[in-house]
């Protein structure tokens, strides 16, 4: 593959060597009301590559933020699994870190208040950040969380901190892929904490993604696929250093990092995170030879699909759709599985309810949906989700309805 000119989002030098191509896709949650579906969709190049010097995987395309996020259709807490996480890391962590109505307790992309309601509750001082007006607007009006309706940087951060609010503990959860100036961000986070402060930040996990081939998490508003070694140089240029790392099984598996200011001679690294950055060493994570088989495991999953899903057409089954999501959106485009394969979505989401999926234009219902017209298979483009939907669903499959996952391999339930 040759190299690209175009600058590492994070150590900023050129060389980035294309891993695979997804060509020219619609914003993933651009999804599309009745009036909207006649009219020519904004297209953007879905390109993937490595750097070979920090190890960071991104893609080479920026869409504004502003475009991507202002008016932002995805709501934490239509998600029971998140809401379950939510409360248990917080419940966990006001115990571990001691805190008390003195603290602060910040959240970047706050989104709905998911998370910050569960420190609000037990009286202890939190502030949202969550670009998103729409949904800051939820996050103060039904949950009573202050959240300012911000892009998080060292501006915002440097203003917060002459107004007297800097963290005890900051948390941004699954917001780091979204950035585009990475490294401003990062120095913001080194800004607003506390001296003796703790920031809990949860990515997606890059090797989960491409050893169960979720090339579907792939889309625009993704611009980085995080290794810890990758974050490890990232935090490191802004001053910040990860003393522990946890695993997750959530989003098809991230890791949560738990990330201090550097001390000299004080902070100590816990032997999860000596371990894993071992363990991608040894894996190839600095090597781009690792990532050149992804692209064909891609194609074997899309042949396996497709061939399934004809094979139930020729038999006059009927599917739809569970899952309205951006990497639905993803799947659907680079797959070309539209009105001819499958005949509608559903999602639990009211925001969505109504609208249409972006480039297939399937319309969007609500879950009850599949009772009232009891299609033979549905295709379940949130797999992350997959045994919480499925246990919603106990009806729909007891009748005899299945379920298709795709993701990290074609499986039908």
């Amino acid at each position: 593959m040759s190299s690209l000119l175009n600058p590492c989002r994070s150590c900023g030098k050129t060389g980035l060597k294309l891993i695979l191509s997804l060509g020219e896709t619609p914003l993933a949650n651009r999804l599309l009301t009745s009036d909207q579906v006649t009219e020519p969709e904004p297209k953007y190049p879905l390109d993937l590559a490595f750097c070979p010097h920090c190890t960071l995987v991104q893609i080479t395309e920026t869409v504004p933020p502003e475009q991507l996020f202002r008016d932002y259709v995805y709501f934490s807490s239509f998600s029971n699994t998140v809401l379950e996480n939510a409360k248990k890391i917080a419940t966990r962590l006001i115990g571990d870190r001691h805190l008390s109505p003195d603290s602060l307790v910040v959240e970047i992309a706050s989104n709905d208040g998911y998370l910050l309601q569960y420190y609000h509750q037990q009286k202890i001082p939190v502030l949202g950040i969550e670009p998103a007006v729409n949904i800051a607007t939820v996050a103060q009006n039904q949950r009573g969380i202050p959240t300012l309706s911000e892009f998080f940087g060292e501006t915002l951060a440097q203003e917060l901190k002459q107004q007297g609010k800097q963290a005890d503990l900051i948390h941004a959860n699954n917001v780091l892929a979204h950035v585009p100036d990475l490294n401003g961000f990062v120095a913001g986070i080194n800004i607003l904490l506390k001296e003796h402060g703790t920031a809990v930040i949860e990515v997606p996990y890059l090797k989960e993604l491409i050893d169960r081939v979720e090339f579907d998490t792939i889309y625009h508003e993704h611009l980085c696929y995080f290794s810890i070694t990758a974050i490890d140089c990232l935090f490191k240029r802004q001053g910040l250093v990860i003393v522990a790392v946890e695993e997750l099984p959530i989003h098809g598996g991230s890791l949560r990092l738990f990330v201090e200011k550097e001390r000299t001679g004080i902070n100590r690294r816990s032997a999860q995170v000596l371990d894993l950055l071992e363990a991608e060493k040894n894996w190839g994570v600095n090597q781009f030879k690792f990532y050149q088989g992804f692209r064909q495991n891609i194609e074997d999953l899309r042949q396996n699909l497709l061939k399934l899903l004809g094979e139930l057409k020729s038999q006059n089954k009927t599917i739809a759709v569970y899952g309205a999501s951006a990497k639905g959106s993803t799947l659907l485009n680079y797959f070309g599985i539209d009105k001819n394969l499958v005949d509608f979505v559903v999602d639990r989401s009211k925001i969505k309810q109504g609208r249409y999926t972006p480039g297939t234009h399937l319309p969007i219902y609500d879950p009850k949906k599949l009772l009232e017209v009891m299609p033979d298979y549905v295709l379940l483009l949130t797999w992350n989700f997959a045994d919480e939907i499925l246990e919603q669903q106990a009806e729909y499959r007891q009748l005899g309805g299945r379920f298709i996952v795709p993701i990290p391999d074609v499986k039908v339930f």
